[in-house]
């Protein structure tokens, strides 16, 4: 799916769930939260925290390697996204769950860490570099998953990126999230365990934790996941 029709998607969804809050006003229990789950065509997407020159290209580069440039509303700096990629938008109402913008992204961080983790990679956290990165304690930590995340009324919008079997040679066309420090660069699981992963069986590792730190279930709905919370 193209970054933007996904991004389309995320807009109906989170407009939708704030129209809901407003109606509702008090009781949160009927709203709907969504799990849209995608890989999007090769893309470089930029945050509301990043630079323009992080992006090593120009509009005929881009061209030449067939992958576009978002400025888009997610916190954070630039991000690649391509084949081989899962990317993981949650549209959730926190206020169904709790009003901490820091601990939503640490359970994102979390579900990433638990999903890699069944798989036999360990992942971890580096303090002021969002994201779950492998050999945290090495001198060269690697970054497998970036997250960056937007809120409107506890509403979330944006999520996060897991490299898969994804092409990384993308990620030299620039600067990664911004981090310039050559002590740390970008993996995949494909990369980390030396082989292709079955894409599928990651998503619904991934759909499985996620919803049980949130405490949840999930039903399969017209283009994404449905979440309810369990009583």
């Amino acid at each position: 799916m193209s970054y933007n029709e996904a991004f389309e998607l995320q807009s109906y969804y989170h407009k939708g769930l704030i129209s809901q809050k407003r109606q509702l006003d008090v009781d949160h229990q009927l709203v709907n939260n969504t799990l849209i789950l995608v890989q999007h065509p090769h893309v470089f997407t930029l945050g509301t925290s990043g630079k323009q020159e992080h992006l090593k290209l120009n509009q005929d580069d881009l061209g030449h390697i067939e992958a576009q440039f978002q400025k888009i509303n997610r916190g954070g700096d630039i991000t690649y996204h391509g084949p081989g990629q899962l990317v993981a938008y949650p549209i959730l109402d926190l206020d169904q769950f709790f009003t901490d913008v820091h601990k939503y992204v640490r359970y994102l961080e979390e579900a990433v860490i638990m999903t890699i983790g069944d798989f036999g990679i360990k992942g971890g956290r580096i303090k002021d570099f969002t994201g779950v990165w492998v050999d945290i304690e090495s001198a060269k930590p690697r970054k497998i998953c970036a997250i960056g995340v937007h809120l409107s009324r506890w509403v979330t919008l944006h999520g996060l990126a897991l490299n898969v079997n994804t092409d990384l040679n993308y990620f030299d066309y620039i600067i990664p999230c911004g981090i310039e420090a050559e002590d740390k660069s970008v993996t995949s699981m494909e990369k980390e365990l030396g082989k292709s992963i079955e894409f599928e069986q990651v998503k619904e590792i991934f759909i499985h934790h996620l919803s049980s730190l949130f405490g949840t279930s999930t039903k399969s709905i017209k283009h994404g996941i449905g979440i309810s919370k369990n009583s």
